[in-house]
């Protein structure tokens, strides 16, 4: 007779059952985590996400607001300055006939000081190029001491904020004198002499 192993009786299979079902349970418990453990990234990556998309938003609506701020900020000090310019023109006629003096020469320069921080600048000076885009030309003559177009009295000077134009300077423009011709350059001078002197010889060879 084939003897059975001592302390298990015939029929008893608890401990292979308990064994099997302790090796099911930690397969499923381990199944568990690694799902609970890869919905967690995947929530953790679109909480990130949602927050990287929250902070770049925030970011362009803090740019848009400054932006918006300095262009309200320009708009408004354009306006200012602007009103100003005809204060400016009668100061300027007024240092041309030297009446600017005493107490009112103090608020003059105050005040060109003042509009010179905040951005105003004047421009405007005889004997710069004509430039249509900065110059509007009120008078037009010819003269033969200019090359080309060229601003010879400034009748009311421009003015400007950073690159743009609040007003162009009004001027008088001269043009070169129709038909004035240029000075030959040296080298065109010796061509002009070297045929000269071909044409020279060929009528003493003939």
């Amino acid at each position: 007779m084939t003897e059975k192993p001592q302390g298990a009786e015939p029929g008893d299979d608890s401990t292979a059952e308990e064994a099997v079902l302790k090796a099911a349970e930690e397969a499923v418990s381990g199944d568990n985590t690694s799902e609970e453990l890869a919905a967690a990234k995947r929530e953790l990556a679109e909480r990130t996400g949602d927050l990287q998309r929250l902070q770049a938003e925030y970011q362009n609506y803090r740019k848009r607001v400054e932006r918006d701020r300095m262009t309200v900020r320009e708009i408004a000090v354009s306006n200012i300055l602007e009103s100003l310019i005809p204060v400016l023109d009668d100061i300027g006629r007024a240092r041309e006939h030297g009446e600017v003096t005493g107490g009112f020469k103090s608020v003059s320069d105050s005040l060109e000081t003042v509009v010179a921080k905040l951005g105003l600048q004047q421009f405007g000076k005889e004997g710069e190029p004509f430039d249509p885009t900065i110059h509007e030309a009120l008078m037009h003559s010819y003269s033969s001491d200019v090359t080309e177009d060229t601003c010879v009295q400034i009748l009311q000077p421009g003015y400007r904020i950073g690159e743009r134009i609040i007003r162009p300077a009004m001027v008088a423009v001269a043009e070169p004198q129709p038909g004035t011709q240029t000075t030959a350059a040296p080298d065109d001078a010796d061509k002009a002499e070297d045929g000269d002197a071909d044409k020279a010889d060929g009528g003493a060879e003939s």
